[in-house]
């Protein structure tokens, strides 16, 4: 009954552990989908901010208009961005990168011309899919609205978005037969959704998820019965933090339970099979216990036959007395200590044991000596005879004598484990490095801040922080190739290491191109001062960054923290949170300068806000 109670329970932990797994994997796709689709209407911002400077500030007038017809008219076309219009107050096309002729047309009626109208918003205004009146298709719209100087309202800019871009792109993605990836506003309008089946515009405002949209966090999972299709569905939504939009991606609950199912039935079918034959084994025990005399006298028997396969082991095999002394030694110990057989014997077991490792293997024998444990199995290291000091895993198990059945004896069945170990302590240290630049890895670095910040807490010292990112990277990468950029990310990290001078200092690498330099017992000015050194540094290798103006070479970003007494009820995660704002505000600033806690040190070469 245990062992099926048991076995449930694991198949119910296996099925959640199964929709935990596709819940990862929704949030990794949900993320990235989020950012292609701020990156696409990013870019339209641009185009439209360009635009409207354009318009504001040379007017309406034909030469302005014949100007913006011209570098639209040559404008190449882009997948993202469709096309480029400009209206006038009245709706009136006045240029378009279209070579379709709209004179005598008005958007009059549009949304996004009717809420420029009345809003004197000048921020981008992404509307609702509409289909294109010259070519039918369904298209995404962004528009900005652009005043006369006066700050009346002179007309509408606006660009499009093939729905189909979406749609493409989607489709490249593997998210189950009945899997879905949905991008729709924040008012619960899709924009687009693949696989398509003609729901591009339906308003799904009444769904839980945009009901309470305000009330829920920006990202998570969701389990719903889609409105669409009427599938169960495990999904995974994010709100972009740029623009109104939400993205949705979504599998089939039954399309990711279904290999559990399958491997769940068999499981289970194997157990009760096992239970069944345990319950048969019960039966035999009991027949078997009354020819336990019977077998006592047996096990006299068989002692030589113990000590046969003791003779032919690989492992070395022992017998050792209620006194801690060697009865028996087999003749694998020549192999694994170094000593003969008869150079061991009635001597203690416990002789060239290391004396850190002493204590807790007494501890063990004594332990099985007193009955507390029947057997046990214990790592600790001894000395052989000739190489010095090895590891020995070694199996105890205690024997009994057949006519009282006390306890008289242990036996010791060990092997050599030294370069097991050896490859024990090589894969630990890898677990704790990054693989491209040797520094400790995110994981290996966020234990150590806990560590850090623990310590400084109880002795009330400083605790500071940097936090790096390689700028303008995606570009170096893009112009040089990924082995260039991952050569540049060694020479950071080599820049890292020379800076992390004390055995405290943690160099680490962050994320991508992102680094940390922990340094415990720092202050602000000392932080400062590193952070100085390692842009000193980043300079003097001079990398070129030609799409890194205006130095044209790598530079670093750098935010620096110091916690200088950090109070009962605070976390590390303060401390990082006030490097990363520092962060940003180094970016913000022109990059290629540091940033340490509201004070600003710019490089020469960087740009100054």
């Amino acid at each position: 009954m245990a062992i099926v109670v048991l076995s449930g329970w694991r198949e119910w932990s296996s099925r959640l552990t199964e929709l935990k797994s596709a819940e990862t994997d929704m949030a990794n796709l949900a993320r990235s989908l989020t950012q292609q689709a701020d990156d696409t209407f990013e870019l339209t911002d641009t185009v439209l901010n360009v635009l409207v400077g354009q318009l504001e500030l040379e007017g309406t007038g034909p030469a302005a208009i014949a100007k913006i017809q011209t570098f639209l008219t040559r404008r190449k076309a882009a997948n993202r961005i469709r096309g480029v219009f400009v209206y006038d107050e009245t709706g009136r096309w006045l240029a378009t990168s279209e070579p379709v002729n709209f004179a005598g047309l008005s958007n009059s009626d549009r949304e996004y011309f009717q809420h420029h109208r009345a809003s004197t918003d000048r921020g981008t205004f992404i509307g609702h899919p509409v289909k294109s009146r010259p070519g039918g298709q369904w298209i995404i719209t962004a528009s900005r609205r652009f005043n006369h100087p006066d700050g009346s309202f002179a007309g509408v800019a606006l660009t499009t978005i093939d729905v189909d871009y979406f749609l493409q792109f989607y489709g490249r993605f593997d998210v189950g037969q009945n899997g879905s990836i949905a991008l729709a506003s924040a008012d619960g309008i899709v924009l687009a959704r693949s696989p398509d089946n003609g729901y591009t515009g339906r308003d799904l405002s009444n769904a839980p998820l945009f009901k309470h949209l305000r009330e829920w966090p920006a990202t998570g999972s969701y389990y719903f019965k889609s409105p669409l299709d009427g599938v169960q569905r495990l999904s995974f939504y994010q709100l972009s933090s740029r623009y109104p939009v939400i993205v949705v991606a979504t599998e089939s609950q039954d399309d990711v339970l279904a290999p559990w199912r399958k491997a769940a039935v068999t499981r289970i079918a194997v157990v009760l099979g096992l239970a069944g034959g345990l319950a048969v084994a019960g039966l035999l025990l009991v027949r078997q216990l009354h020819q336990r005399q019977r077998m006592s006298a047996a096990l006299l028997a068989k002692e030589a036959d113990f000590r046969l396969l003791a003779e032919h082991s690989g492992d070395m095999v022992m017998r050792i007395g209620v006194d801690g002394r060697i009865l028996y030694a087999s003749p694998s110990s020549t192999r694994i200590l170094g000593w003969a057989p008869n150079q061991l014997v009635d001597t203690s077991a416990l002789a060239g044991i290391d004396a850190v490792d002493l204590p807790r293997v007494q501890q063990t024998i004594s332990a099985l000596r007193n009955g507390e444990a029947e057997e046990a199995r214990i790592i600790y290291r001894t000395r052989h005879r000739e190489k010095g000091e090895i590891w020995i895993e070694t199996a105890l198990r205690v024997t009994r004598s057949p006519e009282s059945g006390d306890i008289n004896g242990v036996v010791a069945i060990s092997r050599d484990m030294t370069e097991h170990k050896d490859l024990q302590d090589k894969l630990a240290a890898l677990a704790i490095s990054d693989g491209l630049t040797a520094l400790a890895n995110r994981r290996h670095f966020d234990e150590r801040l806990e560590e850090e910040w623990d310590r400084a807490r109880r002795e009330g010292a400083p605790l500071s922080l940097l936090l790096m990112d390689a700028d303008h990277f995606k570009r170096f990468n893009d112009q040089y190739g990924h082995q260039a950029g991952d050569a540049c990310l060694r020479s950071i990290a080599r820049v890292l290491v020379e800076q992390a001078r004390r055995p405290a200092d943690v160099a680490a690498r962050y994320g991508g191109e992102e680094f940390a330099l922990l340094l415990p017992n720092t202050d602000a000015r000392g932080c400062e001062q590193v952070g100085e050194r390692v842009q000193q540094a980043i300079q003097e290798l001079g990398i070129l960054h030609t799409l890194n103006p205006p130095s044209r070479q790598v530079t670093l970003s750098i935010g620096g923290a110091t916690q200088m007494a950090a109070a009962d009820k605070a976390d590390c995660a303060s401390l990082i949170g006030a490097a990363d704002r520092a962060l940003y505000a180094a970016k913000e600033g022109g990059r290629n300068r540091l940033v340490m806690s509201g004070q600003v040190v710019a490089w020469p070469g960087s740009i100054r806000a």
